[in-house]
């Protein structure tokens, strides 16, 4: 049985208009949402934002594919590395061009709560267990 780990378990403190702990929890979620140990998938958020200090989708968007795949090797996170890897840098380049880096612009552009779990949707490799995972702690600041 996975443990359910939330944002605070993780040192995310959600709030409001705070766009680093909203792109902190969507990385997180975006690793948990894998069929993977969840510590496992903790182990590689740290890794990658609080050890690489990978904490912004541009920061993100500025590692190479074969870095990210040794962020995630070094979290034993090596099941999806590659997908992974890739997922992360296309999500990170979609939220820099379209939203601005920032969670809040995808709120901001959709009508409800609906709207903004479809535009979740629309970044690959984020599935209903992500937006899921992502909304079970952000849903109370953003909504």
């Amino acid at each position: 049985m996975n443990k359910t780990i939330s944002a605070s378990d993780l040192g995310i403190d959600l709030k409001k208009e705070d766009e680093g702990a909203l792109f902190k929890w969507f990385i997180a979620s975006f690793l948990m949402g894998k069929r993977i140990q969840a510590e496992i998938a903790a182990q590689a958020y740290r890794v990658i934002v609080e050890k690489h200090a990978r904490d912004t989708a541009l920061k993100l968007g500025h590692c190479t594919h074969r870095q990210l795949v040794g962020m995630l090797s070094e979290a034993h996170y090596v099941r999806y590395d590659e997908t992974t890897a890739e997922r992360l840098l296309k999500l990170s380049a979609k939220l820099n061009d379209e939203y601005a880096g920032k969670i809040g612009n995808i709120q901001r552009a959709s009508e409800n709560r609906t709207m903004f779990e479809k535009r979740l949707a629309e970044f690959e490799g984020v599935g209903p267990k992500t937006i899921e995972i992502f909304m079970r702690d952000a849903a109370a600041v953003l909504y």
